[in-house]
Order: C-alpha cells, then sequence, then structure tokens
C-alpha cells in the first residue's frame, strides 16, 4: 500500500498514539458536530424571517391576514404583545452584527432566502467533512482493536509498568 505525501502508517504508531489520535478526532467530530447544528439552527431563523414577512407584512389568505393591519410582535420566545402596521413597504432586516437595513418585502425575502442557500452549500461541505473524519476515525480505531488483540496493548502495558 502506497502512503500519500503527509499521511501516517496508522499501523507503524504505539497504543498511547493511537488512543491519542482517536480522542483528536473524537473531539474534532464533537466540534463539528455542533457546528452543523448551529448552521442548521441559523438556517431554521432566516426561513422563519421569510415566512414572518409573507404572513404578517404581505399578508396571508390562507391565514386571513391579508389586508390586516394589526400583528402580534414577539418581544420573547413566547411573549407577545398587540401591534399595528404603519407601513407595508418596508421592513428592517438585520443583516449581521447589530446593523438594520430598510428592505421592501422582496427584497428582503430575496436577502434572506440567499442566506438560506449560501447555509445550504456549507452545510454540504461540512457534512462531507464529518463523514471523511467520521470514516477516519473508524480506522483508527480497527487499527487500535488489532493491535489490542494482537497482543501489543499487553506488551506495552508491561513496558510501561
Amino acid at each position: 500500500m502506497e502512503l500519500s505525501p503527509g499521511s501516517v502508517n496508522l499501523a507503524s504508531l504505539s497504543l498511547p498514539q493511537l488512543r491519542s489520535l482517536q480522542t483528536r478526532l473524537t473531539s474534532e467530530l464533537e466540534h463539528l458536530t455542533t457546528s452543523h447544528a448551529k448552521l442548521r439552527a441559523a438556517q431554521a431563523k432566516f426561513r422563519d424571517c421569510v415566512r414572518s414577512i409573507n404572513d404578517g407584512v404581505t399578508g396571508s389568505e390562507s391565514k386571513g391576514t391579508t389586508g390586516r393591519d394589526e400583528i402580534l410582535v414577539p418581544l420573547t420566545s413566547s411573549l407577545y404583545v398587540k401591534g399595528r402596521l404603519t407601513d407595508r413597504e418596508k421592513v428592517l432586516v438585520d443583516v449581521g452584527t447589530g446593523f438594520y437595513v430598510e428592505k421592501t418585502p422582496e427584497k428582503a425575502i430575496a436577502f434572506y432566502d440567499d442566506k438560506v442557500k449560501g447555509l445550504d452549500e456549507n452545510l454540504v461541505e461540512l457534512e462531507k467533512i464529518v463523514q471523511a473524519k467520521n470514516s477516519q476515525l473508524r480506522v483508527v480505531e480497527e487499527v487500535l482493536r488489532q493491535k489490542m488483540l494482537s497482543g501489543e496493548g499487553a506488551d506495552a502495558g508491561a513496558q510501561s509498568a
């Protein structure tokens, strides 16, 4: 088997080195999985923004909000107050780091749709990385298991004692 430049033959590593590599890969996988969940949550928030514009500002016939100026304004995730729309032609869009930009509802929806699409692309790339790390971890665990079964683990334990 020919190794690519920068790669390491796992069979040549000692048990402590393999365990260290296993720990590092597990830690990286946990971090990547957390990042994946955060990207999915951000994507859901952007979709909620589009839904809010469609239902609250432009109105939805199916929900009976077309032409109504009264809306519920969220103060927290579970506390709402009654509000009244004064202008259906402009909305304020959070563009990040505390900056808001006035846009038409159509441009705001396009902005959030672009964000969702960008996150989709990032999620696809991240999923590929997670799969690669998972397969690397499985290979390391298999080599570690083989070394333990072959008795190298007992030899290493006797040498360190």
